[in-house]
């Protein structure tokens, strides 16, 4: 997307919510805001690591709200699909926002070894082999 010329950011979900509880304290949030709603792309990184609390339920719908049908949002967890709205902390407010989420969205599950703990077998095959003439 970058490539292509569009305005693409990339926020991890904590820092993006805790931005946005910043905001609500100094009256800077409709600018906060307009900042995770205006890019083509919004990338958002590790949702649903941690609960949604206070007004962070509502500050995730509000995004999503904002960019439906008008940008492109990209969200990585470890979450399965079924597990978010759980996050939201009310059913209907969690309806609202998958239903917007995931109405024409591409849902991708990876699932495997993790690339940064991968299994024994698989890190002694890829371990560089010392030889012994080298080592000494």
């Amino acid at each position: 997307a970058c490539r292509t010329g569009h305005a693409v950011l990339y926020v991890t979900a904590q820092d993006l919510l805790k931005q946005l509880r910043a905001a609500r304290a100094d009256s800077s949030y409709d600018r906060r805001l307009l900042r995770f709603t205006s890019p083509d792309l919004l990338i958002i990184d590790d949702l649903g690591l941690r609960p949604l609390s206070g007004d962070e339920p509502i500050d995730l719908y509000e995004i999503i709200r904002q960019r439906y049908e008008r940008a492109s949002t990209l969200l990585t967890s470890n979450r399965a699909v079924e597990e978010l709205p759980a996050l939201f902390g009310d059913a209907l407010l969690a309806s609202a926002a998958m239903d917007r989420l995931l109405h024409g969205a591409h849902v991708l599950v990876l699932d495997g070894d993790s690339f940064r703990n991968p299994p024994a077998d698989r890190s002694r095959r890829s371990a560089p082999k010392v030889h012994k003439e080298a080592a000494r």
